[in-house]
């Protein structure tokens, strides 16, 4: 029986050439097209029904190779099954996994696409395509999402975790929420390696949060007066838009995005829609007369106060630089106590610093006209107000003694320190 099986030699298969089917036996057939195509057909019956299922050319599939798939063949047939559905399923099935495959870069890319619209500008939609794209794609970008593992992950924090901690940080919940969302989508499945509760957390040195927290350079609040009169003389948009951002202590991104239609001059108050701050509440902010008159200086044909020259909003750097050029180019002269360049961020801690060490208004006054949240749960509950009114008085305050400081004096004191 298993001489009839075998009837084909190696040498008969390389000097046939006329067209027709040779039988090797058990259903392995050799196919010489006219042409002089030469290939494996394995050939049986199902209910009566006959089949014919290719298995390859005969110079990429050798009669060994082929008698074990005939072989192979066979066995589905006992087994009740049809060949030919075997391999149809098994090519739809490559074809499936093959369209799910993506790699961590494509994930990342759609991962993005699709959170970006929540998110609040293009700033923060170039940070995370920047961050994944300098640390994470170097190490795995190009890797199926699906091999991402924990050995992956930590050889991409492991460079930075110490020097660039909060850079790492960040970069480490990035990853770990592109890994999330194709875990959701399907294309890996188990646990996500960029966790840090009970997995990463055993590996990475745990670094608290006050050792990488980065403060804001702030000018000292006595030389705020110097500062304001230097701005005032400065022209431009840009120089009033840092001149307003000290007035109201607010982000400079709430006042690069501020609208005409936000402010009410009767009443004296600037409302912050919610999706314009940063807790994404609400704020209402009482407008000094300082503040009053700056806005009644300001053109009002366009829907943005502080518009640029094709009336899209400010950037951030155009506030950056009014003070990097009233520093000057040989000698810094606004720095805070270290000798760093003060940032337009860093006024809010000048203001907040100023509340604290010249007034006697309670501390969640001074934290309300900064819209920050009092950290304390149980106090939340209790100052559930806004404290308006004790605002209403210390912006006043603020914008007084924002103007009360001789410039000559102050400014050869800061010379003198820098």
């Amino acid at each position: 029986m298993a001489r009839q099986q075998q009837r084909l030699s190696a040498l008969q298969i390389t000097k046939l050439t006329k067209p027709g089917l040779y039988g090797d036996g058990g259903g392995l057939t050799l196919q010489i097209t006219t042409t002089g195509a030469k290939s494996w057909l394995f050939r049986y019956m199902v209910n009566g029904r006959s089949f014919g299922m290719g298995l390859g050319p005969t110079h990429t599939v050798s009669l060994a190779e082929a008698r074990q798939k005939a072989m192979d063949a066979r066995k589905l047939l006992i087994n009740g099954i049809n060949p030919l559905t075997a391999k149809k399923q098994k090519q739809i099935a490559a074809a499936l996994a093959s369209a799910k495959m993506m790699t961590f870069d494509q994930c990342a890319e759609a991962y993005i696409l699709a959170h970006k619209a929540g998110w609040k500008n293009a700033k923060h939609i170039d940070q995370w395509t920047n961050t994944l794209k300098t640390y994470a794609s170097p190490v795995f970008g190009h890797l199926p999402v699906a091999e991402i593992d924990t050995g992956l992950v930590v050889k991409c924090l492991s460079p930075i975790w110490e020097n660039k901690t909060e850079t790492a940080s960040r970069l480490r919940g990035r990853i770990e929420s592109v890994l999330g969302w194709a875990t959701t989508s399907g294309y890996r499945t188990g646990e996500n390696p960029a966790r840090w509760k009970d997995h990463l957390a055993n590996l990475l040195a745990t670094i608290s949060k006050s050792s990488r927290t980065t403060h804001h350079p702030s000018l000292p609040w006595q030389h705020v007066g110097a500062f304001m009169s230097a701005l005032r003389v400065r022209e431009g948009i840009s120089a009033r838009a840092v001149e307003f951002t000290i007035l109201t202590a607010c982000r400079s991104g709430e006042v690069r995005g501020a609208r005409w239609t936000e402010f009410d001059t009767i009443s004296k108050v600037w409302t912050i829609p919610a999706e314009r701050m940063k807790a994404k509440r609400e704020h209402q902010i009482p407008l000094s007369d300082a503040a009053l008159a700056l806005l009644d200086s300001i053109s009002k044909d366009r829907d943005i106060v502080f518009a640029g020259t094709q009336g899209q909003p400010l950037s951030d750097m155009s506030l950056t630089a009014v003070i990097r050029r009233m520093n000057g180019d040989d000698k810094l002269v606004w720095v805070d106590a270290s000798g760093a360049s003060v940032t337009v961020h860093g006024f809010r801690s000048t203001f907040r610093m100023w509340a604290a060490e010249t007034t006697n208004y309670p501390r969640e006054v001074a934290e309300h006209a900064l819209a920050h949240q009092l950290p304390d749960a149980v106090e939340r509950a209790y100052q559930r107000g806004t404290q308006f009114a004790k605002r209403t008085a210390l912006m006043a305050e603020w914008a007084a003694y924002c103007s009360a400081v001789k410039t000559d004096a102050v400014v050869r004191s800061i010379r003198g320190t820098a």
